[in-house]
């Protein structure tokens, strides 16, 4: 049976039973991408080596936020 199959068997099953449907094969793809690079950052974190990526650049913004500006 493939993906799709099991898709449109799945939505027929919630349907029938009043249930929402279960999301499009697919439409999760790139958000699982972007949480597993995360994990990896906060990884590397704990281990004691340098974030990169989204994590650090989030970081980095909310510490320069705490830091007053000089002349402001």
């Amino acid at each position: 049976m493939s993906i799709t199959q099991q898709y449109l068997l799945d939505t027929y099953r919630a349907r029938r039973l009043g249930e929402p449907a279960p999301p499009a094969p697919g439409s999760h793809d790139w958000q699982l991408v972007r949480e597993l690079g995360d994990y990896q950052a906060f990884r590397a974190v704990v281990a004691g080596r340098p974030a990169r990526g989204r994590l650090r650049a989030a970081l980095s913004r909310r510490l320069s936020a705490r830091r007053p500006r000089p002349g402001c």
